[in-house]
């Protein structure tokens, strides 16, 4: 006897319908599983039969053969508890096969038969409705992040692998789930802007790295609130759009962060890793391939405190996130491609001491690295790096007047405001054309998001939209020219001036890039000194 139901597995962030085989023949007793099973999917051996057991539905005595096909992919997790036995029941003849075709299964099981979430659903829903399978059939803690994707498919939500047999048998029927609102996602309660005392320049930095989506780069003395300053950028951040929040979901639903019962979640995600960190935790990676901190980011802020302590190696893996959106894991027979359209925010001292032009408050103890330190701390983030990093800012001690003083400049909530608008004149303004950078897997969810999902931002113009949205006049012209001699500006910094330059319109409601904002655009990338020179104002 031959039975068969549907089943999904996760490859990176990326959903992929297998069938789930079984047959039952003459021979000695045994139960074998094929099709590249691994450890998971081969220890749910024992889970299944003991589940089956439990409930009183013994396997037959009979060589019984599962297979998991396409058999040429390596299948990954507990997931394929459920649909195994489903199968193994239908091949036994102890529920009828009628039915199960346009059905997929996912779910770990307990000895005792209780079905236990899974990491992946989302992906998994995704694909059953690419796919056009009706029903999808997961455990109760993950209905919510399933129906999140909408029907169909419709989903059913199974406590225990008993209700799941009563309902195939028509005994009690399994009533579909409606989809719940989404929930706020956790994330370390955001600073007001208008309580960090001081930093005029950073503030003003923070606000145009929102609205733009832009990297920043803080470097300052401790304690002067570059910390509080990245925190503070999560509160200024507007909620996720759908597109948006069904691709964060579906990389933490794969990265298994995603808390049970949960749905879309609609706040950018604020991910803050240890210097410490791996390569591949910081960029995605390692046996199976799952998501970093760069993709955990995707739609949010990445903070990088302490940027000149994390790792050399760590800290070049970013480059093609910060330039192209995505990280490509290459493995000798796989490739995955991981979402990581983030906004980075890192912070580090002007040296190793961190006292480098004067401790916090002004008067701390003077600095005690010599240059050749200084110089070596500095050189740890590397030219191309620093060259791909938007914003550079220097903050400064904060004296005891400021500190004690009534809090200054405007609240979180009204810098949001400004970043709203700033941010649907940039989605009206490509809503017509093709922001360049990458995208993802074609099945990823990234590619169910519409284009202007993380494209509709200026940081990620082309040379093209600049050429189109910032047009150069003379002046313009005569303003670049000796900054990008003078300080050896490349080009790809030109670039990233020009985006921030058409930020800083946008955030003023000017339709054209004037002298002005160019200005305040190139001292966010030139030496603090030059501020207020004859060569940008």
């Amino acid at each position: 006897m031959v039975a068969q139901v549907w089943s999904v597995t996760v490859c990176g962030v990326e959903g992929i319908r297998v069938r789930v085989e079984v047959n039952v023949a003459s021979g000695m007793p045994s139960l074998s599983v094929v099709g590249l099973p691994q450890g998971a999917v081969r220890e749910g051996r024992d889970r299944i039969q003991s589940a089956l057991r439990a409930g009183g539905w013994p396997l037959p005595p009979r060589r019984i053969t599962v297979n998991l096909a396409p058999g040429d992919l390596k299948k990954e997790g507990a997931g394929f508890d459920l649909p195994i036995a489903v199968a193994l029941l239908a091949a036994s003849e102890q529920i009828p096969k009628e039915g199960l075709g346009g059905h997929a299964f996912l779910g770990e099981l307990g000895l005792d038969g209780e079905v236990r979430p899974v990491r992946g659903v989302l992906p998994a829903a995704l694909r059953c409705r690419q796919d056009g399978l009706e029903t999808l059939v997961v455990p109760l803690g993950n209905v919510a992040e399933a129906v999140a994707v909408g029907s169909p498919p419709h989903v059913l939500g199974v406590r225990h692998l008993a209700d799941l047999v009563a309902h195939f048998r028509g005994e009690k029927g399994l009533v579909p789930v409606a989809t719940p609102r989404a929930r706020r996602h956790r994330e370390a309660p955001s600073v007001d802007l208008r309580e960090i005392r001081g930093q005029r320049t950073a503030k003003r930095a923070l606000e145009i790295a929102a609205a733009g989506g832009h990297h920043l780069l803080l470097s300052g003395p401790p304690g002067g609130g570059k910390t509080l300053l990245a925190r503070a950028m999560a509160g200024i951040l507007p909620p996720l759009s759908r597109e948006e929040a069904l691709e964060v979901t579906g990389i933490h639903s794969v990265a298994g962060l995603l808390p049970s019962g949960s749905g879309l979640l609609d706040r950018p995600p604020f991910r803050a890793p240890h210097h410490t960190v791996s390569t591949a935790g910081l960029v995605g990676g390692g046996r199976p391939p799952r998501p970093g901190e760069v993709s955990l980011a995707h739609g949010g802020v990445l903070f990088l405190d302490e940027l000149g302590e994390f790792s050399r190696h760590a800290m070049e893996s970013l480059r093609q996130p910060l330039e192209e959106g995505v990280v490509s894991v290459v493995r000798v027979q796989e490739r995955h491609i991981f979402p990581a359209r983030f906004s980075l925010v890192a912070a580090m001292n002007p040296c190793p001491c961190g006292q480098s032009g004067g401790g916090s408050g002004g008067g701390g103890p003077p600095c005690v690295c010599d240059p050749t330190q200084v110089a070596r701390y500095r050189n740890r983030i590397s030219g191309p790096l620093r060259d791909r990093i938007d914003l550079h800012v220097e903050t400064s001690a904060v004296s005891l007047e400021l500190l004690t003083g009534e809090p200054d400049g405007p609240c979180s909530a009204t810098v949001l405001a400004r970043v709203r608008e700033a941010r649907m004149a940039q989605l009206r303004r490509f809503s017509g054309s093709s922001v360049s950078g990458a995208s993802g897997s074609s099945n990823s969810p990234a590619s169910h998001s519409s284009r202007d999902a993380h494209a509709s931002v200026n940081a990620r113009m082309g040379p093209g939209e600049l050429r189109t949205y910032v047009p150069l006049d003379a002046a313009a012209r005569r303003l670049l020219a000796p900054a990008m001699e003078r300080f050896g500006l490349s080009p790809r910094a030109i670039h990233r001036v020009l985006r921030v330059a058409r930020t800083v319109a946008d955030l003023e409601g000017v339709p054209r890039v004037e002298p002005s904002h160019l200005a305040e655009a190139l001292q966010f990338r030139t030496p603090s000194s030059v501020v207020g020179t004859g060569l940008i104002g």
